[in-house]
């Protein structure tokens, strides 16, 4: 338990609590690395501390960090969405970190038939997620019992808890070698960055930098530079088809009638639209990772 009395309020070191480990512990300390903050004494200990930027990190169970956060014994915390739904704990969402996706979902043994959220009506289904769950089926107006269990939920149905179980999916391949089959989605989760309520002001100040660190990050992974070679005459409709953050970058080009374009194109619009530049006559395209993307 985390002491309710704990005061943060005179330290100028900037807390975060991360996952000890796992696939969330691994991209949070990878998104740190990425905004230049070096640790000094690696992740193998319960803290860790920069050794460029004042900042501590614990190292907590998933399921703890909410309330560590909430009690200001961390000033900000990287958890999935789904784990503060679950406690019940209301904390500042600051921003969604784009990993770490995975979805909460119902599902049954695979010879079952399914035609409906119907069919879980007076089910017993096992879940670690109870909070999420019941708030679910209660807006569906189903009625069930349920069974909750720490872990292993995946077994429920085969020795006998359960008729259905709830469980966090990432591909699914979990629940086939355990005979199930996943029929309803009810939550849709991924890493967030939360804060505790009352940030003091001069942590306060630190969170600002550590956020606009992250946001960099995260707009360059979303991101691709671009460049090609164009005649002139398709400058235009290529502009239309690759604005950039404002608009392009044109260089003329030593051949006559040909100039070089730059752009940023979000990486998910970009394949869509590799073979209208093709068609444009656009040449030698390039695309490259960007490190840091600062609007």
């Amino acid at each position: 338990m985390v002491c309710s009395g704990t005061n943060l309020k005179t330290m100028n070191t900037l807390k975060i609590a991360l996952q000890k480990s796992g696939r969330l512990s691994e991209k949070s300390i990878r998104l740190l690395l990425d905004c230049g903050i070096g640790l000094s004494n690696g992740t193998k200990s319960l803290k860790a501390k920069s050794d460029n930027f004042p900042l501590e990190i614990l190292f907590l169970r998933d399921d703890d960090i909410p309330q560590y956060v909430a009690e200001g014994v961390a000033h900000l915390g990287i958890v999935g969405s789904n784990v503060v739904t679950e406690k019940g704990i209301s904390l500042p969402q600051l921003l969604q970190l784009g990993f770490a996706k995975c979805r909460l979902s119902l599902a049954i043994p695979k010879e079952e038939n399914y035609e409906g959220i119907g069919f879980f009506q007076n089910k017993k289904i096992a879940t670690s997620y109870p909070r999420i769950l019941k708030e679910y089926l209660q807006q569906k107006q189903i009625e069930c019992d349920i069974e909750e269990i720490s872990g292993s939920v995946e077994i429920a149905t085969s020795i006998g808890l359960a008729h259905a179980v709830c469980d966090i999916v990432s591909t699914g391949s979990t629940l086939l070698q355990n005979g199930l089959k996943e029929v309803h989605s009810i939550y849709q989760s991924e890493a967030v960055l939360v804060s505790t309520p009352s940030l003091p002001a001069a942590e306060q100040v630190l969170a600002n930098e550590l956020l606009f660190r992250i946001k960099a990050v995260l707009a360059a992974r979303q991101n691709k530079y671009i460049l090609l070679n164009t005649p002139n005459k398709s400058i235009d409709p290529i502009c239309q088809l690759l604005p950039g953050m404002k608009s392009p970058t044109i260089l003329p080009l030593a051949q006559p009638g040909w100039s070089s374009l730059h752009s940023v194109v979000p990486e998910n619009d970009f394949w869509p639209v590799i073979s209208a530049l093709k068609d444009l006559g656009a040449e030698g395209i390039l695309v490259t990772s960007i490190e840091k993307m600062i609007a």
